[in-house]
């Protein structure tokens, strides 16, 4: 009887530094789980690599046996990219050095860590670096894809704070991408995911950021269309130092949240103010709170940064079912504003929700072919999650999730955030780099021309010409 791809790897990846777990191994349930229940997929060998040599080593083993290959670094995509059925993980959750150089205002952090221990390390010298909203996030995953969150107008996206990353490439090459090496391959990470090679290890720049003025306000659904319009015309001119996106949702039912307003649907707008003085903070926010009728909520204070970058995990901790889809937004007109508004007032459960997050400010002062984020020019990201913790809910959120998103979608810019895409298509993928595609599919075909990388939102590597020769 031929060996199943676990008992191989054992045998031929002799001294290997890690944890190879097959599906006959106690841990395996747990080792094949994903932050989205819905996904639901039994790889054949799961390799937990303690270094960059482990992860040249399974990729090697992977090709050699003809198996798909995942990376995994936090496993919190939608689509549960991170996994495979009947292949190999390569899982980077081993990969956990975190070294701050407070003096270069730098951060090189490992390929397997989540961004709340990135977030804590930091601000212990009162420095961050920007990343998403829920602190459990993979930095991996994330950072390939953009990145946006709370300090997005005020230091831009995450990619436009990466200087440098160590990767593994398909032929197992180890390589460092930078500004002044590889400069391809350090554009192409920088945006288009998980496409060129394994990242082992990210350096950061970092931002003096350690306390924030930060919190939601919460009003009515029934007035969702007065804030949304209010906020679209009041968000461009606040100050880069004030991010706030705009969301509708419920109440979660527990403190800190008086008890009378628990499972209210709501419109509100979720503030980070990048300082400690709440007065300056106020003043900023003032316009638009003075425009709209008194909140049911106003929860905006002082707290450290990493709490405001964690203030969403308990209401989406792992294990729930996840279906979202995404758009980039240039204008919200009035006939948008009435979509979101019914859509709102539709959200089917506690934990769906509807985010619009700003990407102007610091995000607007790179060129859109500077990286191959080709957005530089929308205001807004829409995100549509329909989320539920219960299986049986998988369907009617699923449904909501693509209803909205079809309702809103003509209003669009046209594409996709791919950190936020499930499996729609290669030409959605391809629209979400607009004009950056082509060149990506170059520089893809110059590092993985066999697309071994390619359980992503994939870039297929152009072929190169073929120059017939003429006797």
């Amino acid at each position: 009887m031929s060996n199943t791809p676990a008992q191989a790897a054992r045998q031929e990846l002799t001294g290997f530094t890690g944890e190879l777990i097959g599906p006959d191994d106690a841990g395996y349930e747990d080792a094949r789980a994903v932050y989205n229940a819905m996904i639901d997929k039994r790889p054949a060998l799961i390799a937990r690599c303690a270094d960059a040599d482990a992860v040249a080593r399974v990729i090697g083993f992977a090709r050699t046996h003809g198996l798909r290959l995942a990376v995994r670094g936090g496993g919190h995509h939608g689509a549960g990219l991170g996994t495979v059925e009947g292949g190999v993980v390569v899982d980077l959750s081993p990969l956990k050095d975190i070294h701050v150089d407070p003096e270069a205002r730098t951060v090189r952090v490992g390929g397997g860590c989540v961004w709340g221990e990135v977030d804590r390390a930091t601000n212990t010298h009162g420095l961050a670096t920007p990343s998403g909203i829920i602190s459990t996030t993979g930095v991996g995953g994330l950072a390939t894809g953009g990145g946006l969150g709370h300090l997005t107008r005020k230091c831009g996206l995450t990619i436009d704070n990466l200087l440098a990353a160590d990767l593994v490439l398909a032929d197992g090459q180890q390589v460092r991408a930078s500004a002044d090496e590889n400069t391809d391959l350090f554009w192409a990470i920088r945006g288009g995911g998980g496409n060129f090679g394994v990242i082992t290890s990210f350096l950061f720049r970092l931002h003096e950021v350690s306390t924030v003025v930060a919190g939601p306000t919460f009003w009515p659904i029934e007035v969702s269309a007065d804030v949304l319009t209010a906020y679209r015309d009041f968000l461009p001119n606040a100050p880069r130092e004030l991010n706030a996106f705009f969301l509708h949702g419920t109440v979660p039912p527990a403190p800190p949240f008086p008890e009378e307003l628990h499972l209210r649907k709501t419109a509100g707008v979720v503030w980070c103010y990048t300082g400690d003085d709440t007065e300056a903070a106020a003043r900023e926010m003032a316009p638009l709170l003075d425009a709209l009728p008194t909140p049911m909520l106003h929860a905006a204070g002082p707290m450290p940064h990493p709490d405001m970058q964690s203030m969403f995990d308990g209401l989406y901790p792992p294990g729930h079912q996840w279906y979202w889809r995404a758009d980039f937004v240039n204008e919200i007109s009035d006939d948008a504003v009435e979509q979101h508004a019914k859509f709102g007032a539709e959200t089917p459960t506690m934990q769906s929700t509807m985010h619009l997050y700003p990407i102007d400010g610091a995000a607007h002062d790179v060129g859109p072919n500077e990286t191959p984020w080709a957005y530089r020019d929308a205001r807004w990201a829409s995100v549509y999650a329909g989320v539920d913790p219960d299986p049986a809910g998988a369907e009617r959120v699923t449904q909501w999730t693509v209803d909205y998103f079809e309702a809103l979608h003509p209003y669009s810019a046209g594409g996709a955030y791919v950190n936020m895409m499930m499996d729609e298509g290669q030409e959605r993928v391809r629209a979400s780099y607009r004009d950056n595609y082509d060149r990506l599919a170059r520089v893809k075909a110059d590092h993985d021309p066999d697309n071994v990388f390619r359980l992503n939102q994939n870039i297929r590597p152009t072929p190169k010409p073929h120059f017939e020769t003429r006797p």
